[in-house]
C-alpha cells in the first residue's frame, strides 16, 4: 500500500468520525427517573430538567428529588455513552479520550 492510499484513507476515515461525532452532540437524549426527566444534548450539555412528579414536595421529599435528578442525569449520561460507543467503537480505543 503505498502513502498516497493511507493518506487518503485516513482522511476518510477522518470525515467519517468528525460526520458521526455532529450527529451524535446534535442528538437529545433523555434520561429519567420516577419524579425526574432530563433532556441532555451528546456534548453532555443539560438541555432540559422536567420535574414528572404529580403533587406538592414536601421537605422530607427534597432529598429523594435530588437523588431522582442525579438518576436522570446520569441514565442521560450513560446513553451518550452507549451512543458514542455504538458508532465510534468501530474505530478502536484509540480515539479513547477524544470523544
Amino acid at each position: 500500500m503505498n502513502i498516497q492510499n493511507l493518506m487518503a484513507q485516513a482522511q476518510k476515515m477522518q470525515k467519517e468520525i468528525t460526520k458521526k461525532k455532529e450527529e451524535i452532540d446534535n442528538s437529545i437524549f433523555e434520561g429519567t427517573s420516577e419524579w425526574v426527566k432530563v433532556e441532555m444534548n451528546g456534548k453532555k450539555e443539560i438541555e432540559k430538567v422536567s420535574i414528572i412528579f404529580d403533587g406538592t414536595i414536601e421537605s422530607d421529599d427534597k432529598e429523594m428529588l435530588e437523588d431522582m435528578i442525579k438518576i436522570a442525569i446520569n441514565d442521560a449520561v450513560k446513553k451518550v455513552d452507549q451512543e458514542v460507543e455504538s458508532k465510534m467503537g468501530a474505530y478502536g480505543s484509540s480515539f479513547n479520550g477524544l470523544f
